[in-house]
């Protein structure tokens, strides 16, 4: 009697607007609490890693929580290499992020929104004396830093207030620099020309705090690095707008003068540049690419004497990382099919050298894997790496060794690790006869048993070994019997370029196919219930979790997440329209072209499947129209739908209580569907 209660009370929460005081709530609000132990006092993860010039220390900003109250904060930590001892060496308020140490490892800098909530400003911290002071106020907010080779000066990335962040940051507007004249009634006013959001790159002199700004004004610079001591190299384009990322290309900026050179100018995307310390050679990752910040894809090599372009082999790696150790060698970092890989790579032989690989292990900043690399010649890097069922931690490689530097595992980790049961490679032919991969967790008892299908962003991303525990929505769901399955379609990352453009002018079209056969293979060798499949996803997963249910008629309950649903009104409300445009092949005014053939809300008269959209009212890569849209029409044709928006959420649901809320409803609304155990 006390399970039937419990499933119809797990069933009635999903439509309720205040969800606090359910049972559901309150299990996902525990499961964080139990994860992330806010007020703890400790780190949870790291990224931003950066080790000492000695050798001895690395650096990383950790993520640490007072209470479950807005976005996550981070601190900036330093471990001990040999004895693991860590400590925190910035307080906040809000987030501190990117340390890098000064070349004579006497200083580390930082970037910190401490006295305006978004607004990074740059902080010096000295290691001898422990004083952290402010460097001089640039007008914008600093995104990245890098020291120069001599370490006088550092190179600022700066972004105007109001500037748009990346899909995968939240896609949320930036705050603008406020007046002290604006009245609460004043419109907000668009022309297409807003220059306050542009991006640049600036200097600063460490002796004399003296603040520069070296980039030319006609151009936005999304990325830059330092090449020697008197030039830069900058990923650019004319246009300030998210959409003119897509368009972008590699100049070399002379620091004295300003004159531009053009480097190279891509066919898709460009990301990830880095330069030799003597300013002869730039490294830079050119790759099909969905989001800025989040490319995967081939090796260049631009001589900057010469202007000669290499484009060497890298045994098959997509590259998401590069790191010159001197003039001659650089560590990189990417992935191969479900592997991670580190490597280096001699310029002089054009070899590459792996030096750590992992199926089963994941290492990331953020979105791709990164590694710190190590001073001399032995070649080692330290990584904070992940599994399914492994919190993060911090690993030492060097000579072929690796050696767990420190755990971020704690009683409440391995309480819900013990709860999960093992996640396994996952292969299956599409009806083309290509091999898909992906990943899956079975479900618990009798079998077939109810399956979720969880679709990742991009299209051009990729499922890695991400820890389970930091998504109570998934352990809640594996606590019911349920079977979970990551699926890496074509267009995902890690295959090559010729397999991540697969989907680009057909995204809808063949990656269907690779969905539904592999639920077809799930269903044939006995692990899905075929009438208890349900399916999820964020941004284009939130799009494919909408755009399935108008193609096949299997799913019993579906939940878009950040969706696009209409690609017409997408293209004409999206901070990147460009997107849509180049990853369809058509265009919007097309009559019968690929934005009006794979729209879902073009096809909402088909849907039968109980679907809960869900949307934020601050995103501006998938804006909240496209998830009403949606909802509408398929209540216009008689299938069940509702709608759940955030007001204070961008791309995807990040900030507390909002996500507690989110874990909890779509748990609901699976349970309601799929009839999971209690």
């Amino acid at each position: 009697m006390a399970t039937s209660k419990r499933r119809i009370a797990d069933q009635q929460s999903v439509d309720r607007r205040d969800l606090r005081e359910t049972p559901l709530y309150k299990e996902a609000e525990a499961l964080f609490q139990q994860v992330l132990r806010p007020g703890s006092g400790r780190p949870t993860s790291a990224v931003d890693l950066m080790v000492s010039p000695d050798g001895r220390h690395v650096a990383f900003a950790g993520t640490m929580l007072e209470k479950l109250e807005g976005l996550p904060s981070t601190r900036i930590c330093i471990v001990e290499l040999q004895s693991g001892d860590l400590r925190i060496v910035s307080f906040g308020p809000h987030s501190d992020l990117g340390p890098k140490f000064s070349p004579d490892g006497e200083q580390l800098v930082f970037r910190s929104d401490r006295l305006a909530p978004g607004d990074f400003q740059l902080y010096i911290l000295n290691l001898k004396s422990g004083e952290t002071r402010a460097a001089p106020v640039v007008d914008g907010w600093v995104e990245y830093h890098e020291f120069s080779p001599d370490g006088t000066h550092l190179l600022i990335g700066v972004a105007g207030h109001g500037a748009d962040v990346s899909g995968g940051q939240g896609a949320k507007t930036s705050q603008t620099a406020a007046t002290g004249r604006d009245a609460a009634w004043m419109p907000k006013v668009e022309t297409g020309d807003e220059a306050f959001k542009r991006r640049s790159s600036w200097t600063l002199n460490l002796k004399s705090g003296v603040l520069k700004k070296v980039s030319p004004p006609e151009l936005n610079i999304w990325e830059a690095c330092w090449c020697g001591a008197d030039s830069i190299a900058a990923v650019v384009s004319k246009g300030a707008s998210e959409e003119d990322w897509y368009r972008a290309y590699v100049v070399a900026i002379k620091l004295a003068g300003g004159s531009t050179r053009i480097l190279y100018e891509p066919q898709t995307q460009l990301g990830w540049p880095s330069a030799s310390a003597d300013g002869k050679k730039l490294a830079f990752v050119e790759a099909v690419s969905s989001d800025r910040w989040i490319v995967a894809g081939d090796l260049r090599i631009v001589d900057l004497v010469t202007g000669k372009l290499q484009t060497p082999e890298t045994h098959g790696i997509d590259v998401t990382f590069t790191l010159w150790r001197n003039n001659k060698q650089m560590l990189l970092a990417g992935i191969r099919n479900l592997d991670t890989v580190i490597a280096d790579f001699s310029v002089a032989s054009q070899t590459v050298h792996e030096l750590w690989k992992s199926s089963t292990q994941y290492c990331q900043n953020f979105f791709y894997p990164t590694a710190a690399a190590c001073p001399g010649s032995a070649g080692g890097f330290v990584i904070a790496t992940t599994a399914h069922l492994q919190p993060t931690q911090l690993i030492h490689v060097a000579r072929s060794k690796s050696r767990k530097v420190c755990d971020f595992a704690h009683s409440g980790t391995d309480a819900v690790v013990r709860t999960l049961r093992p996640v396994l490679p996952y292969r299956w032919k599409a009806p083309d006869g290509t091999e898909i991969q992906g990943w899956l967790m079975k479900g618990a008892g009798k079998q077939p048993a109810p399956l979720v299908m969880d679709v990742h962003g991009g299209p051009i991303w990729r499922w890695p070994p991400f820890f389970l525990g930091r998504s109570p929505l998934l352990l809640m769901l594996a606590a019911r019997g349920c079977a979970l399955f990551w699926p890496n379609p074509r267009g995902s990352s890690g295959r090559g370029q010729s397999f991540a453009q697969a989907v680009v002018g057909d995204m809808g079209g063949a990656d269907t196919k690779d969905y539904l056969s592999g639920l077809d293979q799930l269903v044939a060798d006995g692990i899905a219930d075929p009438k208890r499949i349900g399916v999820t996803g964020g941004s284009y997963g939130g799009f494919m979790s909408a755009w399935l249910i108008t193609q096949d008629q299997r799913f019993a309950a579906a939940v878009p997440v950040a969706p696009v649903t209409d690609w017409v009104s997408q293209h004409l409300t999206s901070n990147i329209p460009y997107f849509d445009s180049f990853c369809l092949g058509s265009q919007y005014t097309d009559q019968g072209g690929n934005h009006f053939a794979r729209s879902p809300v073009m096809f909402a008269q088909r849907v039968k499947t109980p679907t809960l959209n869900i949307c934020g009212a601050l995103d501006r890569c998938t804006p909240p129209g496209q998830a009403q849209e949606f909802h509408n029409a398929l209540l216009e044709n008689g299938a069940k739908s509702v709608l759940v928006t955030y007001p204070q959420e961008g791309h995807g649901v990040r900030a507390f209580p909002a996500a507690i809320d989110y874990a909890a409803r779509v748990v609901a609304w699976f349970n309601r569907y799929l009839g999971l155990r209690a």
